[in-house]
């Protein structure tokens, strides 16, 4: 989780009142978040120089407060201070507003086509008429550097940039050109660079270098110039010197560019509504209009507000609390949520400042949090079950014990397989319908889902290929297949597979476990076409040898198969011996 430090005094007095650390620290219990510690700025300079200087009587004391990972609104004083003043009802929540001022009188952001060979999006907003002083520059510009950590993912998915719009001119092309066209000043230095050298220059920079990996192996840079080509930056490495805002700063010009563009939307939304405040017109911003390539025109930013309705018994079931509507509400109000009754459900209205509400159970948490976890009741949660272990669960110990009784060792592996193993290796083709794919796979062992046991069973064959033959192992556990009907787009399935190993191929082995698994769950072996129990038929399944395989099928549809490996399958997972396998779901026996 995330740690902001604020200044105790400058918090104290955004919150117009002052704590003891123990009210405080009480404050941020109900409010869901942690004072972590409490120490000085001098006495952070201290640590980091590794310093046995005493401390000052007149040092600021700074607060360094944990926040949840999802509150970007929560990343800065501003926003924290404004968060708490709503939650102890000296503030209501603010009205964001976009400026409403024609089109045609709008600042113009035009995107040339080639950016979409790097950094595609682009989104941009003002803030008019804002008033800095020291404290709230640096909380300005801490605010993009923790979003830049967060969210923004090391501004790999968006970049900030921040510019004096008065030191510049209308309008704004984003481009995406070879380095060596692209020549500037950057910030903090005092000559011009092309793009292809400053890549090399900030190889030695300790905050910069981290960066450059993300374009610098392109042919392209973007680069965002105004009419006069006056470069505004070089996202998301650098700003340029020209327009950097100093204290003195009336007009911001704000502009994200990203990969994302759903990231880059919260991102600017989060900068302009927690800076807002410091300006002229309060908590107002002067939007900016976005041209693509293809001629269409997006205004940013979008500060809208948008609806959710939660029921209360829904509330009222997941937290354990008899809450009223009335309740609800007031406690929604309390977590920047305005919120109405209409019938027997709440209306709740999410601000842009509250980008982390995406469902009702985000709703119903945040009831929870300011009706007070020490203050919900404790129970012992009543199980459907009485107790009782779950069906599925009780089966699959059934079947674990009868299939160890049969000789066979139980293996784990793991739920997340490449993709390779998922259907390559195995002989698989993807659908696109079936498996489950990683977003952002931190390994390329880990990219899907598994949507059977096989790539696991037989990966662990071939780790323990100097084991004494014959190798008898199964495993009982769950894959994931896709499901549109279900709310997470996808369904957990119990499967059991077991293998054989040895200098042959052990199919009667195989078969003769099937036999015995049926027999235990009470399945009687029927001719073909009865429905009663169950009967094997030959199948084509890519994994199999041809010919040397069969499904099995139970009250007329197929649950599984089992058969000899192909060799081909084999040679990918490092195996030289034959094996034969079976893999069926059991949820059928219940």
């Amino acid at each position: 989780m995330p740690t902001v430090s604020v200044g105790r005094d400058r918090l104290f007095e955004a919150l117009g009142q002052s704590y003891t650390q123990e009210q405080f620290e009480e404050l941020c219990f109900d409010f869901g978040i942690e004072l972590d510690d409490v120490t000085t700025e001098k006495a952070v300079l201290r640590k980091e120089k590794h310093l046995n200087e005493e401390a000052a009587e007149d040092e600021e004391v700074i607060y360094k407060i944990e926040v949840p990972a999802n509150r970007y609104d929560l990343l800065c004083l501003e926003g924290l201070a404004q968060a708490l003043r709503i939650f102890i009802g000296k503030e209501k929540v603010p009205n964001y507003k976009v400026m409403d001022i024609p089109v045609n009188s709008m600042l113009k952001m035009h995107v040339k086509p080639e950016t979409s060979l790097i950094r595609p999006f682009i989104v941009c907003a003002v803030l008019r008429n804002i008033t800095f002083d020291e404290a709230r520059y640096n909380s300005f510009i801490d605010l993009q550097d923790r979003l830049h950590q967060n969210l923004c993912r090391k501004r790999t998915l968006v970049a900030i940039g921040t510019h004096d719009l008065d030191t510049l001119h209308e309008p704004f092309t984003y481009e995406a050109l070879p380095p060596s066209q692209i020549k500037f000043i950057p910030l903090k230095q005092v000559r011009e660079f092309r793009a292809d050298e400053l890549m090399e220059f900030y190889k030695s920079d300790m905050k910069l270098k981290k960066f450059l990996h993300i374009i610098e192996s392109s042919s392209v840079f973007p680069v965002i110039y105004d009419s006069k080509r006056t470069v505004l930056s070089l996202p998301p490495i650098i700003n340029g010197a020209h327009s950097a805002i100093t204290l003195k700063t009336k007009n911001v010009f704000i502009e994200c560019t990203a990969t994302d563009l759903t990231k880059a939307k919260i991102v600017l939304n989060t900068m302009v509504t927690m800076f807002s405040i410091y300006c002229e017109k309060k908590f107002e911003v002067e939007p900016v209009e976005v041209i693509t390539s293809d001629e269409k025109s997006f205004i940013y930013p979008d500060l809208s507000v948008w609806n959710l309705e939660v029921d209360i018994p829904y509330i009222i079931q997941s937290i354990g609390i008899p809450i009223k509507a009335n309740e609800a509400i007031s406690l929604l109000n309390k977590m920047q949520l305005p919120s109405i009754s209409e019938n027997s459900n709440i209306l709740v209205s999410i601000p842009p400042t509250r980008s982390d509400v995406l469902h009702k159970c985000d709703i119903m948490e945040d009831v929870a949090i300011a009706y007070g976890f020490n203050n919900i009741p404790k129970t012992k949660p009543k199980s459907l079950t009485q107790g009782k272990q779950q069906c599925l669960n009780h089966v699959s110990d059934l079947i674990r014990l009868e299939i160890a009784m049969a000789g066979f060792t139980e293996v784990l592996t793991w739920i997340l397989c490449s993709y390779e193993e998922n259907f390559s290796m195995v002989n698989r083709k993807d659908d696109k319908k079936t498996s489950v794919v990683i977003g952002n796979p931190r390994s390329s062992e880990f990219e899907t889902a598994r949507i059977s046991l096989l790539p696991g069973i037989l990966k662990t064959t071939g780790h323990n290929k100097d084991h004494p033959r014959p190798i008898k192992i199964f495993e009982v556990g769950d894959v994931v297949i896709l499901d549109g009907e279900r709310d997470v787009g996808a369904a957990n399935h119990r499967h059991l597979a077991a293998l054989y190993c040895n200098s042959n191929s052990g199919f009667e082995v195989i078969h003769g476990l099937v036999d015995r698994i049926m027999e235990v769950v009470g399945v009687p072996f029927v001719s073909v076409g009865d429905d009663s129990g169950y009967y094997i038929r030959p199948s084509h399944e890519p994994e199999f040898f041809p010919g040397r395989q069969a499904n099995i099928i139970f009250k007329g549809k197929s649950i599984g198969a089992f058969g000899i490996v192909h060799p081909e399958v084999l040679a990918r997972f490092d195996i030289l011996d034959p094996c034969s396998m079976v893999e069926m779901t059991i949820e059928p026996f219940l």
